[in-house]
C-alpha cells in the first residue's frame, strides 16, 4: 500500500510539470542543461551521429556506419539530481550517460561509464543502467517486473535520476526503476546516446530530449522515496548497505579471515590451496585435479531456504562450482564432496564444457543435470563477464523451487524433490548417491577444482 501510495503522489506531481517548467533561471537550485535554443555547455563524442536543435528540442539522428555517438556537457558532475523527457523511435536503443568520462588512455577516448537505458524494445530495460565499454548490465530490469512496465513506448517519457554519494537511483514516470549501490566512478559528464545501427534501413531515426535540469546542492531534501519492488544491487565488495541488513543480508566471508568456513574433510580451514588477500578469498591453482590441493570448504552453518550472492572471478581455462545442500560425509573418497552445484568455468577454454548433455556442465548450469540458458532475456545468450572479471552468481532457493542467476538474469530454475528431477538425477553421475539433492538442509561449498578462481562479496538471508 505504501508502494501504491508513492506512485500516485509522485504520479500527481509528474501531471502537474509543464513542458515549460525548465527556465532559463535557477529555480530552487535547479538549473538547466540546455536552454532550448544552443547547444552552448555541450559537445560531441565518440560517432558521428547527427545532433540539432528543432523546437526547443534537442534532436539527434542515427547514422549508418558509425560507432555509438554522444552529446556531453563539457562539465563534470559528482553528487546530483538530473531530470529530462526523451522520445524515441521504437526500434531504437538509446540511453543518457552519467558520470561518464572519455579519456585517451582508455580505449582510445571511449566514453564509458553509466547510462541510464533507454529499450522501447520487448526486452523492457528503460530505466536501467548499463555500464557503457566496462561492465554491461549492472542493474538490468529482471528482477524488477514493474519497472519494465514504467516506459511508454510513442510517449514522452520522464527520467529521474539521483547520483548521490555511492547511491544510484532511477525513476521512469515516476516509478523506480533501479536502485544501485557502486563506487566506481564518483564524477563525470553527462551525455545524450545516439545509438550505432546494424541495419542501413534505420538510418535516420530520431531521439528527442528537452527539459533537461540538474541539482547539485541540498539534495537530501529532494530525493524521493524508495519503492519496495526495485531490489537494491550493492556492487561494492564485502558491504552490506543498511537497506540490505533490513531486508535479512548477512556476510557469510568477512573479507579478512576465513571464520565460518572449514574444510570440506575436516574441522579446521585448510593449511593451504587458498589464500585470503586484500578482500578476496582464492583458491590456488595446482594442476586442475578435483580437490586435491587444499580440497573444497564449506560454511560450518547449514542453510535449506535462502538466497546467495557469490561475486566470482575465474583464470583462462579453469573450473570450480558453488554447492549447495552439501552433505560433507558422503563421499570420503577421492574428488569433491557431494551437493547440487552451480558451475563456474570458462565455456569456451575447458574441456568439461562439451560433456554431459547439452552443455549442462556450462558456467551457471546446475552440473550435470540442467544447462543455463537466459530465461530473463530468450534471445539473449549467457552475460558471462569475461575471463579476469568479476561476475555475479546468485541462487534463490525456496522450499522445493530453486533458481541460478548469472550478472542480474535468470539462467536456470527448477524444482527438486520431483519425479522430473529424480529423472535427471538418474541419468546423471549422482545416480549412485541415493536421495541426491533431496536433504532439507546442507552446507555451502567452494570447490577447490585445481584451478584459480577468487571470491568476494559472498552473502546470505534466509527466509
Amino acid at each position: 500500500m505504501k508502494d501504491r501510495l508513492n506512485i500516485v503522489i509522485i504520479g500527481l506531481f509528474l501531471i502537474f510539470i509543464s513542458p515549460f517548467t525548465c527556465s532559463a533561471q535557477s529555480e530552487d537550485g535547479w538549473q538547466d542543461l540546455f536552454n532550448g535554443k544552443s547547444l552552448e555547455g555541450w559537445k560531441q563524442l565518440g560517432g558521428e551521429a547527427n545532433y540539432k536543435i528543432q523546437d526547443g528540442v534537442i534532436v539527434g539522428t542515427t547514422k549508418y556506419g558509425t560507432p555509438n555517438s554522444f552529446l556531453a556537457t563539457t562539465k563534470n558532475y559528482g553528487d546530483f539530481i538530473l531530470e529530462f523527457e526523451v522520445w524515441n523511435d521504437a526500434a531504437l536503443n538509446s540511453g543518457v550517460q552519467f558520470r561518464s568520462l572519455s579519456k585517451k588512455e582508455y580505449q582510445n577516448g571511449r566514453v564509458h561509464g553509466y547510462q541510464a537505458e533507454i529499450d522501447p524494445s520487448p526486452r523492457a530495460f528503460s530505466g536501467g543502467v548499463f555500464d557503457e565499454a566496462r561492465r554491461k548490465w549492472i542493474y538490468p530490469l529482471s528482477q524488477n517486473p514493474e519497472g519494465q512496465k514504467a516506459y511508454r513506448v510513442g510517449q514522452w517519457n520522464h527520467y529521474r535520476i539521483e547520483a548521490i554519494g555511492h547511491d544510484i537511483r532511477i525513476w521512469v514516470n515516476g516509478i523506480q526503476t533501479t536502485n544501485l549501490v557502486d563506487d566506481m566512478t564518483p564524477s563525470g559528464f553527462i551525455a545524450l546516446q545516439v545509438h550505432s545501427i546494424k541495419k542501413e534501413e534505420l538510418a535516420g531515426r530520431e531521439i528527442l530530449w528537452r527539459n533537461i535540469r540538474i541539482k547539485t546542492d541540498d539534495l537530501a531534501e529532494e530525493r524521493w522515496p524508495l519503492s519496495p519492488h526495485a531490489p537494491q544491487v550493492n556492487l561494492i565488495p564485502n558491504t552490506l548497505t543498511e537497506q540490505e541488513k533490513r531486508m535479512g543480508w548477512r556476510l557469510l566471508w568477512d573479507g579478512k579471515t576465513t571464520e565460518g568456513w572449514r574444510s570440506a574433510r575436516g574441522p579446521k580451514f585448510p593449511e593451504k590451496g587458498w589464500e585470503v588477500k586484500d578482500g578476496v578469498l582464492s583458491v590456488l591453482a595446482s594442476g586442475g585435479a578435483e580437490s586435491a590441493n587444499g580440497g573444497d570448504i564449506i560454511t560450518e552453518e547449514k542453510f535449506s531456504d535462502f538466497e546467495l550472492i557469490v561475486e566470482f572471478k575465474i583464470t583462462e581455462g579453469a573450473n570450480s562450482g558453488i554447492k549447495y545442500f552439501v552433505d560433507a560425509e558422503l563421499n570420503k573418497g577421492p574428488g569433491s564432496s557431494i551437493g547440487l552445484e552451480y558451475q563456474i568455468l570458462d565455456d569456451k577454454k575447458h574441456p568439461d564444457a562439451k560433456k554431459g548433455v547439452e552443455g549442462n556442465r556450462t558456467i551457471a548450469s546446475l552440473y550435470d543435470l540442467i544447462p543455463a540458458s537466459n530465461l530473463s532475456v530468450p534471445s539473449r545468450g549467457k552475460d558471462f563477464l569475461g575471463i579476469d572479471t568479476w561476475n555475479r552468481a546468485r541462487i534463490v532457493v525456496r522450499g522445493n523451487h530453486i533458481e541460478h542467476w548469472l550478472n542480474g538474469f535468470k539462467m536456470v530454475a527448477y524444482e527438486r524433490n520431483t519425479p522430473m528431477f529424480r529423472a535427471l538425477v538418474a541419468y546423471s553421475k549422482y545416480s549412485v548417491w541415493p536421495k541426491f539433492g533431496e536433504f532439507p538442509q546442507g552446507h555451502i561449498l567452494l570447490q577447490d577444482h585445481g584451478d584459480k578462481v577468487s571470491f568476494r562479496s559472498i552473502k546470505v538471508r534466509e527466509f
